[in-house]
């Protein structure tokens, strides 16, 4: 797949974003205080594990701001990533790793990135508000929340968490490989990350299953 193409399909997805007033008001079917908002960060990237989070809010520390850390500034990001931290009645962080993700393909190892999360909160969730249109095959009950991150504030909450944690695997994968720019790109195919890939070449931490790293995979084995 050419550079070109890649923007292309960038821009294609830009025009498809539906706008919030587009959806039905959000009605969940939990009354309780154990309601997790889950969501992950970096199913696109060719590079590093997919990040999944889960928060349980704490309704008597309410958090003013939380919604779709995309549309966060980075600032904004750290300090509410810092106030979830010290206010949720839990959460937690998990991932799936680049070797899983091949493994399982990225659609499973996302939901593995998130069963994980789940079931590593210290107080037991009872429902889940799912970022997304389907649920990770947990036991809990749940519902699958499309564009969940910026419609309730627990499943924002688990989209800031992701996110830094993503983030920051990347900017120390960045200080190990500078070469590669993962500090700037985050993994995703960007131009500049391609160039790297082409001319240096996959790491360990790249996706073989993804289709740009299978082909420079393919190209350096020949060549060898």
């Amino acid at each position: 797949m050419t550079l070109a193409m890649l923007d292309k399909q960038v821009a294609v997805k830009k025009k498809r974003k539906v706008p919030l007033d587009d959806f039905p008001e959000l009605i969940v079917e939990y009354t309780g205080e154990r309601l997790a908002g889950v969501d992950e960060v970096g199913r696109g990237p060719l590079a590093g594990a997919v990040v999944a989070a889960a928060v349980i809010l704490d309704p008597c520390r309410p958090i003013d701001g939380l919604g779709d850390s995309k549309a966060l500034t980075e600032k904004r990001r750290l300090e509410l990533d810092a106030l979830i931290r010290d206010r949720a009645l839990a959460f937690a962080v998990a991932e799936a790793s680049p070797a899983e993700i091949d493994e399982l393909n990225i659609y499973h190892a996302t939901h593995l990135a998130m069963r994980r999360a789940i079931d590593a909160l210290k107080v037991a969730a009872e429902y889940l508000l799912v970022d997304g249109n389907c649920l990770p095959r947990h036991h809990l009950p749940g519902q699958a929340v499309v564009k969940g991150d910026a419609r309730h504030p627990a499943i924002g909450a688990a989209s800031i968490l992701a996110k830094v944690a993503r983030d920051a695997q990347m900017v120390a994968l960045d200080a190990r490989f500078p070469e590669y720019g993962f500090a700037r790109h985050k993994g995703y195919p960007t131009p500049e990350h391609l160039a790297a890939l082409s001319r240096l070449g996959p790491l360990a931490e790249h996706r073989r299953s993804f289709a740009p790293v299978k082909k420079q995979l393919e190209l350096f084995s020949s060549a060898g």
